[in-house]
């Protein structure tokens, strides 16, 4: 049995400095994930989440170039970005121009820039790979003290805008014809994705990062239609993802990357299968109403 529990829980999994970090830094970011995601879910965000992390890559690799704070550099290029597809998703509804062709040249745009600052940098090779792949059992202590305020800011944005933004969410017109003000709303949704894609770059790097602010609020949509109970499912769902991902790929040596995208695909195809086998009726659009 000790045999066993030795195997499974090797020396150091929650008592070395760096693992601690990775503890602490991970459930910070799940939770925010989880909580975000939901909002992208509902809100057919998903490109967002997609492309986002790409300018926190490149945030990254210009802090690496400057020698300041990777999470900072991450977190003011991932707003820059939101901000940028917030202009040209209102130039869409608008009916101006090409939006579409533009945030295809812009993602692309990012990607070339970060690589060029990573090798004007002379980047070597695990930063790179943490970057794309991430790299949480890498993370400092001065990096896990600002990914939590950077965490704490997050939570207290969405706490304020959650009523609003989830009117605005699922009943767009009825919220504006209400005085709901559309554009901080759009501002708040992609400021708070910002946020979110440069708390996931160093879990699964920009790459991956889709699928920790997709995939766990994917599940929960899954297993309730009510907005308060998604949040609730979806950050669960998030801090086990991260959880089995830590231990999972401390004792296995797998890149964690992998190890997330492949756990959130599990408890996505467990939710889908859920609600098959059970006949839930939970994916419907749910009404601003259902939060209570």
């Amino acid at each position: 049995m000790s045999v066993l529990f030795g195997a499974l829980f090797p020396p150091g999994l929650i008592s070395a400095a760096f693992m601690v970090h990775a503890w602490i830094a991970g459930t910070a970011i799940a939770l925010m994930s989880g909580l975000v995601g939901v909002f992208v879910n509902l809100r057919g965000g998903t490109f967002a989440a997609h492309a986002i992390p790409r300018a926190a890559f490149t945030g990254a690799a210009a802090a690496f170039l400057v020698g300041v704070s990777s999470v900072l550099g991450m977190a003011v290029c991932a707003l820059g970005m939101a901000l940028l597809l917030g202009t040209l998703e209102r130039r869409d509804q608008r009916g101006i121009g090409s939006p579409g062709v533009l945030t295809a040249l812009l993602l692309a745009a990012v990607l070339g820039i970060g690589d060029l600052l990573l090798t004007v940098g002379n980047a070597y090779g695990p930063a790179v790979f943490a970057l794309l792949f991430g790299q949480l059992v890498g993370i400092s202590a001065a990096q896990t003290i600002q990914i939590g305020v950077l965490a704490v800011v997050l939570a207290l944005g969405v706490g304020v805008l959650f009523r609003p933004l989830l009117f605005y969410t699922v009943t767009p017109e009825t919220a504006a014809a209400r005085g709901v003000p559309e554009g901080l709303m759009r501002v708040g949704f992609m400021a708070m994705v910002a946020a979110a894609a440069a708390l996931t770059v160093p879990v699964v790097g920009a790459l991956l990062s889709f699928a920790l602010l997709v995939g766990p609020a994917a599940a929960a949509r899954r297993l309730s239609d009510r907005p308060l109970k998604m949040a609730a499912w979806s950050m669960g769902i998030a801090v086990a993802t991260v959880w089995l991902s830590i231990w999972v790929a401390y004792d296995t040596g797998l890149p964690n990357g992998f190890v997330v995208t492949t756990v959130a695909a599990v408890f996505y195809l467990a939710a889908v299968s859920y609600d098959r086998w059970f006949h839930t009726d939970v994916r419907a659009r749910p009404s601003a109403e259902s939060s209570a």
